[in-house]
């Protein structure tokens, strides 16, 4: 009789012990997919803020923002070598504190991380100590793990999480960690090639305008704040025969002559831009094509009946005289020649391609067309 009741309770407890083995491990299982959706959530995150029309900055600091939100860290910081010096790109850690912040490469422990291309753990054991690569602060943090960043194997900064209690980061899950930080590469790689363009963005020399680089950078950011928006390109057909039956200095001034009439009547909300030698880029932000057609016929037949000649004192500013007094080059004016297309924009697409579309166009045109043609 007793022997039957234990064997009763043995079997009960070994069953209780499977369940409750069972029951971890489905709890377990719940919360490493409960973790990959919101990896999946913050990975989404992430994607939206690369395409947002902002600059790449403002991008890196709303995705340390979104770090800091989804995953509760108390403080993120990202530093990126610019290939001169060690920037803070973000970080929600008061301003004080950068100097140390953006020097961790080189401190020791941090310099092998840097090498191994492997995180590194640092915590106190209490609350008077503090972490080796704290100068003067005391209270801020106590744990902090360094992740170094490299996109194709070249070191390009580091990613450091820090909190203010001591071994706080014990018990976290590192390859969570990990997949956080490939998304920081992942972004950081993705935005690389607007920062190029922002750096090299420049203004035309004789016109004052910006050059292409700008739509791509400054220039989306404002036509995307619009769901559609016309895209306009002309040429100036002309501009080769200026230079050559005229002078070089008479077609400058036909093309600065062209921008300042443009500049003069079109909205400070519309994009203008000198796109490459005679071709000019207008966009119309948030216009649909039907509705330019009208302005860019009375634009066209405003330039085309302008004349346009060098002064005397521009003659003599050139050193042109000999060359205007022998007979080859007459002080006649000369009238601009424009050939125009437009075709929409829709945000969210590849602007590039409906500008190498445009320019396509033109190039390819008969030698003598002058018209506003929407492709």
């Amino acid at each position: 009789m007793i022997i039957g009741v234990v064997v009763i309770l043995v079997i009960i407890v070994i069953s209780l012990i499977v369940y409750n083995i069972s029951i971890h491990k489905k709890i377990q299982k719940f919360k490493n997919m409960n973790q990959k959706i919101t990896n999946l959530y913050v990975v989404q995150d992430f994607l939206n803020a690369i395409g947002e029309t902002s600059t790449v900055d403002e991008k890196i600091k709303k995705i340390n923002n979104i770090l800091i939100e989804k995953y509760e860290i108390k403080y993120s910081t990202i530093v990126v070598f610019d290939g001169a010096e060690y920037q803070i790109k973000a970080s929600n850690v008061d301003k004080k504190h950068w100097t140390t912040l953006k020097e961790l490469q080189n401190v020791d422990m941090f310099k092998e991380s840097i090498e191994k291309a492997t995180p590194k753990y640092v915590t106190v054991n209490n609350e008077s100590e503090r972490l080796p690569y704290q100068q003067m602060e005391f209270g801020r943090a106590k744990s902090a793990i360094f992740f170094p960043l490299y996109i194709d194997n070249v070191y390009i900064g580091y990613w450091i999480i820090e909190s203010g209690t001591p071994h706080d980061f014990d018990n976290v899950d590192t390859t969570v960690l990990e997949v956080i930080k490939d998304n920081i590469v992942s972004v950081l790689k993705t935005i690389v090639h607007q920062k190029t363009l922002e750096s090299i963005v420049r203004k035309d020399l004789f016109t004052g305008l910006y050059s292409e680089e700008y739509l791509y950078g400054e220039g989306k950011k404002i036509i995307d704040q619009y769901t559609i928006s016309t895209i306009c390109m002309f040429k100036i057909i002309n501009i080769q025969q200026i230079n050559n039956n005229y002078t070089r200095e008479l077609g400058n001034k036909v093309i600065t002559k062209i921008s300042d009439i443009v500049k003069e009547n079109i909205s400070a909300d519309y994009v203008f831009v000198r796109y490459m030698g005679p071709k000019f880029v207008i966009a119309f932000s948030g216009v649909d094509t039907n509705s330019v057609g009208s302005f860019l016929n009375d634009l066209k037949d405003k330039i085309e009946n302008t004349n346009i000649k060098l002064s005397e004192e521009e003659i003599t500013k050139f050193g042109l005289e000999n060359k205007f007094s022998n007979g080859n080059v007459t002080l006649q004016a000369v009238r601009p020649i424009l050939n125009f297309a437009i075709t929409s924009y829709y945000k969210g697409t590849g602007l590039e391609e409906v500008l190498k579309k445009l320019e396509e166009y033109l190039d390819s045109a008969i030698e003598n067309e002058s018209d506003i043609t929407n492709i």
